[in-house]
């Protein structure tokens, strides 16, 4: 058990979205609680919940205002015990998000420390003087646009902060910041969680002295919506000293038994290879980037990262993930590839989960929801507003779990935070609850055949293939997918007849015939030969 994680599968619960059992249009803990047995039934092994700290709620409890404390919206830290006991008691590990590079501009600590130079927490954050011009002392954005610097009148100076001017990042060149950070680590490990989920783990720490980023090398076919992509961030974050506040993190889990790590890899330029050096022994035991929730379908694509991955990092270990509540769900954005909605959400579902490594799965994507359309109006999320109409931003994927038809999706029983639309509640857990060939139930059949096969610890070695074929063995398994909506063949020889979960294939002698979306599993009995 000491490497529960390794190989897991992970659920993210969005606490805003997945059951409100008080009816005020917001999940809960007490409705994550009730629908506990939903994730269990699945075959997950640990269940992992975005922000429930206390929060004025800016970037929907990404920006904190109280580390050891449960928003009222979501209740009392008594539910969250309640919650960690229901998971353990049916066999589900517990992690949470750590949101620690910044926090709320209404923490205590930051409105102490704006008061004047002089106070004790003055030192808590980012500040710098201006220019002599009064501008910015350098050329760093914020992801959710403009400067990452914001002026304040009463110290006259700028602080920084990388996403909104309300999230003012904390300085991790003060010991103190980490240890205090370190104290917030044990608070909730001594509450009995399984783990955490770390946010912009590379973010942490700046460049002392502060220098500019360069523009971004890279050549693109489409300008950038968000000027943020136009810089190639040298000095605003990914610093060497972040990775030794990765071995401090590192030895407060150590000191508890059983427990696990994630960072999220914020990174566009050198994901894969920053995921192998922060998951180094002795740092964090696992990270996942954003590098498979774009729009690449392709066999090549998936070939290169995750062979990157072995290769430049031998001794790291990734967790895969296709979507999550940052972008565009996946059945969403891969639907031109698919003969059909059910046959890309299924098709995903099947290559997610034969992945070496651990994977993490996006609520509603076992049913294959996909992103609602919403009107400006209609939008909360700040970075959907400032760059409206592109990028579109977040709100599309992060819309109530659907339960049911009914008028909310049985969500709610007030007015949804963000609405249930008509495809949406088309796309349920009641009506594909034990449905043959249901997204839902082959997500439960292929979560049996991961944890009953190879594909739970086998090792990865890739076949060459033509396009959109991609075929790949997990020890003594063939793994071998149709990404495309048009039906394939291909010579195979040394396998026996699909096995498990398989989709679309048909094994004729030593011919293999793959079905538009095919997801094929064979039994290697011999020398494999592809042709």
């Amino acid at each position: 058990m000491a490497e529960w994680w390794r190989g897991s599968v992970t659920y993210q619960v969005y606490p805003r979205s997945f059951q409100d059992d008080n009816g005020d249009g917001v999940g809960d803990l007490q409705g994550i609680t009730r629908r506990l047995d939903h994730i269990a039934s699945l075959g997950c092994d640990c269940v992992w919940l975005s922000p429930i700290f206390t929060s004025p709620m800016k970037d929907m409890g990404y920006d904190v205002s109280d580390y050891k404390n449960v928003d009222p919206v979501f209740g009392t830290l008594q539910d969250f015990d309640a919650l960690v006991a229901r998971a353990h008691a049916l066999g589900l590990k517990v992690i949470i998000d750590q949101v620690l590079n910044h926090c709320s501009d209404q923490h205590p600590f930051f409105t102490e420390s704006r008061r004047d130079r002089t106070n004790p927490k003055a030192d808590w954050f980012i500040w710098q003087d201006p220019r002599p011009d009064g501008t910015p002392p350098n050329n760093w954005l914020s992801v959710f646009g403009g400067p990452a610097w914001q002026w304040d009148a009463r110290r006259k100076q700028y602080f920084m902060h990388s996403f909104l001017p309300e999230q003012p990042e904390l300085n991790f060149r003060n010991p103190d910041v980490v240890d205090y950070m370190e104290g917030v680590l044990r608070f909730w490990l001594d509450r009995g969680v399984d783990g955490f989920r770390f946010d912009t783990v590379n973010y942490f720490y700046k460049d002392a002295l502060l220098r500019d980023d360069a523009a971004d090398y890279r050549v693109k076919k489409e300008p950038e919506g968000n000027p943020y992509g136009m810089q190639y961030h040298l000095f605003s974050k990914n610093q060497p000293e972040n990775l030794l506040w990765m071995e401090r993190i590192r030895r407060v889990l150590d000191d508890y038994p059983d427990r696990a790590s994630v960072g999220e890899m914020g990174e566009s330029h050198h994901a894969i290879a920053m995921m192998g050096q922060y998951t180094a022994p002795g740092r964090l035991h696992q990270c996942y980037s954003f590098e498979m929730m774009g729009y690449d379908y392709t066999a090549e694509f998936f070939r290169t990262r995750i062979s990157d991955f072995f290769t430049d990092a031998p001794n790291g270990w990734p967790m895969w993930a296709f979507s999550n509540h940052d972008v565009v769900r996946h059945a969403s954005r891969w639907a031109k590839h698919g003969v059909s909605q059910d046959a890309i959400a299924k098709q995903a579902g099947a290559l997610l989960l034969s992945f070496e490594g651990s994977i993490c799965l996006w609520q509603g994507e076992e049913i294959g929801q996909t992103d609602t359309e919403l009107a400006f109006e209609e939008l909360t999320d700040p970075q959907g507003i400032n760059f409206w109409p592109e990028p579109i931003g977040r709100d599309g994927t992060r819309t109530p779990m659907v339960w049911d038809d009914s008028a909310a999706g049985g969500f709610t029983t007030g007015k949804p935070w963000l609405p249930v639309k008509p495809p949406q509640l088309a796309r349920n857990v009641a009506s594909q609850q034990g449905a043959q060939g249901s997204v839902l139930e082959h997500y439960r059949a292929m979560m049996a055949f991961r944890k009953g096969s190879a594909l739970a610890h086998g090792k990865t070695t890739f076949l060459a293939t033509p396009e959109p074929i991609l075929a790949f063995t997990r020890g003594d398994l063939l793994c071998v997918f149709n990404l495309s909506p048009e039906g394939r063949s291909l010579g195979v020889e040394g396998v026996g007849a699909p096995t498990g979960p398989s989709m679309g294939g048909v094994l004729a002698g030593a011919k293999l015939d793959l079905a538009p979306n095919a997801a094929v599993f064979l039994p290697v009995t011999g020398a494999i030969s592809l042709g």
